[in-house]
């Protein structure tokens, strides 16, 4: 299960902005998910709350934005329809993956101090 990697890793970057910016917690964790970036979400989630008692995130939560895949022609740009062989609908190249293939953290939402 590299969920449990990907979690501790969301977790130490979490924590190194809640530092960097003086802030007491981290409050939500924003990740967009790509469908073929090899992320099962519900054990990911699982993995978090498991490893975030103690920290700065103890109290976070992840929100996922998930993204499709999208294939397009590398020479035509022209997006390849949902389903459809992998290859350019207008010239017959192979598509090459565009988008739909990364985990990427979105957004860190802390808790600051009153000023």
């Amino acid at each position: 299960m590299h969920e449990l990697s990907v979690a501790q890793a969301l977790l130490e970057r979490a924590e190194a902005i809640c530092r960097a910016e003086k802030a007491r917690a981290v409050r939500r964790i924003q990740l967009r998910v790509g469908e073929l970036a090899g992320i099962e979400k519900r054990q990911l989630a699982a993995a978090f709350a498991a490893i975030r008692e103690g920290t700065l995130c103890a109290h976070a939560t992840l929100a996922f934005h998930d993204v499709a895949a999208v294939w397009s022609c590398p020479t035509c740009r022209v997006d390849v329809p949902r389903g459809a062989p992998l290859r350019c609908p207008t010239c017959g190249r192979p598509a090459v993956l565009m988008a739909g293939d990364a985990l990427l953290l979105e957004r860190v939402e802390l808790e600051v101090q009153d000023v």
